[in-house]
């Protein structure tokens, strides 16, 4: 009696621990068959992109709106100034990030390069043309303080920054009270460069 009650069970046990086994099996390959499907995917047609690049420009003219601009500062005497007015435009698409006033001599005397008692210069830039006395209507910025002629300065906030914008100059030059004789019939020429720098990109 014990012995035959004892076999059965022990059949009974191996019997539930197979189909334990069978179903770790059956899992795993039903997990192995998953990474065999096949996985649908889908992408856009290619986007036409247009790259295209700004416009940095800046010109000069004369007040008046003549192309050429020539600057004469007759007849400067210690003590006193002249002045003279152009145009600076952007006529570029694209805004600035500064604007550089290089003034050099290409014909250079005491004038120039004393930079204590010689030329010193100043720019200033009115939202409305300079009237003949050179009295300005609207507002007034200084671009560059005044200083020595010859020197390589970035313009103070500049109208000219903004893509089709316009300042109007007054350059003046002016012979400090303190030069002396060493300064009567001398003459200098200077070349006024303006050089614009683009603004920097933004991801967009």
């Amino acid at each position: 009696m014990n012995a035959s009650s004892t076999a059965p069970r022990t059949r009974r046990l191996t019997v539930a621990r197979l189909i334990g086994t069978v179903g770790v099996v059956g899992a795993a390959a039903a997990v192995a068959g998953m990474g065999t499907f096949g996985a649908f995917t889908d992408s856009t047609s290619p986007a036409p992109v247009s790259i295209e690049s700004g416009v940095v420009s800046i010109a000069l003219a004369a007040a008046d709106g003549t192309a050429t601009v020539p600057l004469a500062f007759d007849g400067v005497v210690p003590g006193a100034s002249v002045t003279q007015a152009l145009d600076l435009v952007n006529d570029g698409d694209s805004g600035l990030a500064s604007v550089r006033l290089d003034t050099r001599a290409t014909t250079s005397s005491v004038m120039d390069t004393d930079t204590v008692h010689g030329l010193q210069m100043t720019v200033q830039s009115c939202s409305v043309a300079w009237d003949e006395d050179f009295a300005c209507a609207g507002d007034v910025r200084t671009l560059l303080a005044s200083g020595p002629v010859v020197r390589d300065s970035v313009l103070t906030a500049p109208a000219s920054l903004a893509a089709g914008a316009t300042d109007h100059l007054a350059v003046s030059l002016a012979l400090p009270a303190s030069a002396d004789d060493t300064f009567k019939a001398q003459s200098s020429e200077l070349a006024l460069t303006f050089t614009a720098t683009q603004r920097g990109g933004t991801a967009r």
